[in-house]
């Protein structure tokens, strides 16, 4: 008997330690990881003037709904696959695909997660924070009848080993040790965008304990910090307790 495949898609925002768990699912014994497949539509759809933009276009097919049909809902050989996903390329596409997949939301205090985004792309907007999207996709599923699992990655570099294995089980997996660490360097999936986005998780080879910023939090971007406060205290609320 074919035993059909886990299609587990992780949608975080950015700076909010999802490659880290990429690289955690990576090690897994029965499992695919796989690196935003969806970024080059994103890039495509909306013009976003990203780094590495063109290097990025070149590198991956462009077509979102081609991606989901081939890529994302297509045959694997693997019984899981774990995909790496941005909340904020789901834009001018079918989002019924994800009744055929397992979600997950990761989400960041924005308090925390801005200032290391305006380091990455100059002047973020709500959209780049993935936070409104991530709200969206929270009370979509729901209504589907779906239970996704939310975390915050605070909680996961407090409490690495619990809140694996908390996740596991949300997905219906069980926990492996060999996902609290991985070798340093970069990865043979990573996107091509790993230069620019990846310098301090290639360094790390496992979570990092939990460290709040200490410095000032920058003036311009408190605008867009209490735009972002509510979104993210719904998917705090939400989030699996650790």
């Amino acid at each position: 008997m074919t035993v059909p495949t886990k299609r587990i898609c992780l949608w975080s925002g950015p700076r909010n330690i999802s490659t880290a768990l990429l690289y955690s699912f990576s090690q897994r014994s029965d499992t695919e990881a796989v690196d935003e497949p969806l970024y080059a539509h994103f890039l495509r759809v909306t013009g976003a003037q990203h780094p590495m933009r063109d290097v990025c276009l070149a590198a991956q097919d462009q077509d979102g709904e081609r991606v989901v049909r081939e890529q994302i809902l297509g045959p694997r050989s693997s019984p899981v696959v774990f995909f790496k996903q941005m909340a904020h390329h789901l834009v001018d596409l079918d989002m019924r695909f994800m009744k055929q997949t397992l979600n997950i939301l990761l989400t960041r205090d924005p308090g925390q997660m801005l200032p290391s985004l305006q380091q990455q792309i100059g002047t973020p907007t709500l959209r780049d924070t993935g936070l409104a999207k991530q709200c969206e996709l929270l009370s979509m599923l729901r209504e589907w009848g779906q239970t996704p699992v939310v975390i915050e990655s605070s909680d996961l570099l407090l409490n690495p080993r619990l809140s694996l294995t908390l996740l596991c089980d949300g997905v219906g997996l069980d926990f492996e040790t060999a996902m609290l660490g991985w070798p340093a360097g970069p990865k043979r999936f990573d996107g091509v965008w790993a230069p620019k986005w990846y310098a301090n998780v290639h360094r790390s080879t496992g979570f990092h304990p939990y460290q709040p910023k200490r410095t000032p939090f920058p003036e311009t971007l408190k605008p867009l910090l209490d735009e972002c406060r509510p979104y993210y205290a719904m998917l705090k609320d939400s989030a699996i307790e650790v």
